[in-house]
């Protein structure tokens, strides 16, 4: 018997946006625990702790991430916390330290706050990590106790990251309604173990709407490292509304297309945003969605940066080999890709990314 899917939603404990917000990390440290240690990222180590230490006066544990989210990075720095007594883990940096960091403090039953550095993904509020090989090669997702205690974000950092990495959070956020609207209809689960509820459908077309009204601005934002309101709407679309509207909303085909791309080693050095932005377009063919949408959303792409064709991934003249290990790949039988209400098999994934590449290199060049 198939089991009753409730409606269920989850969230982070606390969301905190605004310039200068990282100013307040040490406060809320000592509100829940009492020894804390950063993971960072180099740049964040070179360009944020040292500023953070001056202002405030206190010395924290600091250890630097290895670069990727795998099941030796996260035993890694689960023991170094536990032999340091840490009840307070904290993310500083982007997805995989994030990732990584939620993992360990799931581990240890620690307190978890994350302070993204980037908003090129969804991750800082799921209770959600995204596990790779040590090649880089997606492997699998852990599912959380628990979301973070705290999300704490700073627009001025944000506004002086890389402006790709914005957009590469605008193209993990562009699938939200999407994969939200395939659940919805298919009745599918979503990421909390429930269905999706209205309040996640509805945040997950604010998301949409957010993105297609202020993306370009946000861009230009960044680009002059400037906080703008515009900017700010879009940093909370990339992490708020898109994290919630994921995770309890659901999954479909355009992250399991992404996990497929993962098998092809030249994607790596794509963003994970940038990846899942093609598959919301190879999406738009499986679910046959009407031209209309597909001109708005490859528009949308183009004007901000996002990828509209395989070679702008690193998939440079695929084969027919391929195409067909990225579909099946995406195709696998613990992907979200069946979370689609169409049919779906891998030959016709296959073709539905012929149908988007050769779209986007008509937008691209036509």
């Amino acid at each position: 018997m198939t089991p009753i899917l409730f409606l269920s939603a989850i969230f982070p404990a606390r969301y905190i946006q605004g310039p200068g917000a990282i100013k307040t990390l040490p406060g809320w440290i000592t509100k829940l625990g009492t020894k804390a240690i950063i993971v960072a990222g180099n740049t964040a180590i070179r360009e944020i702790i040292p500023d953070l230490k001056h202002q405030t006066g206190q010395d924290f544990i600091v250890e630097s991430f290895g670069g990727e989210c795998t099941v030796s990075e996260i035993n890694r720095i689960s023991a170094l916390a536990n032999s340091k007594n840490c009840d307070v883990i904290v993310a500083l940096g982007g997805g995989k330290v994030i990732d990584t960091v939620k993992a360990v403090a799931n581990e240890l039953n620690a307190k978890t706050i994350i302070v993204p550095t980037i908003a090129s993904n969804d991750a800082p509020c799921s209770a959600i990590s995204v596990v790779y090989t040590e090649t880089g090669s997606f492997d699998h997702v852990i599912h959380l106790k628990q979301n973070p205690n705290l999300v704490l974000l700073d627009s001025e950092i944000i506004a002086k990251a890389p402006v790709r990495l914005l957009v590469a959070g605008m193209g993990d956020a562009l699938s939200t309604w999407f994969e939200a609207d395939a659940c919805f209809s298919s009745v599918s689960p979503n990421e909390a173990e429930g269905r999706c509820t209205l309040s996640a459908l509805k945040l997950a077309r604010l998301c949409y709407d957010t993105i297609m009204e202020f993306g370009l601005k946000a861009v230009e934002s960044c680009r002059a490292n400037v906080v703008t309101p515009e900017l700010e709407k879009v940093i909370e679309a990339n992490t708020l509304m898109s994290g919630f509207g994921f995770e309890s909303a659901g999954l479909a085909s355009a992250h399991s297309i992404h996990n497929g791309l993962t098998q092809l080693p030249s994607t790596h050095s794509f963003f994970h945003g940038e990846k899942v932005a093609f598959g919301v377009l190879t999406g738009l063919f499986l679910s046959n969605k009407p031209d209309v949408i597909k001109n708005e959303v490859y528009a949308f792409c183009k004007a901000v940066g996002l990828p509209v064709t395989l070679a702008q991934i690193g998939v440079t003249n695929p084969t027919a080999e391929d195409l067909h290990c990225i579909a099946t790949a995406a195709c696998a039988p613990q992907e979200s890709i069946w979370h689609e209400p169409s049919v779906v098999t891998p030959a016709l994934l296959a073709e539905c990314l012929q149908m988007a590449d050769a779209w986007g290199k008509n937008v691209q060049f036509g």
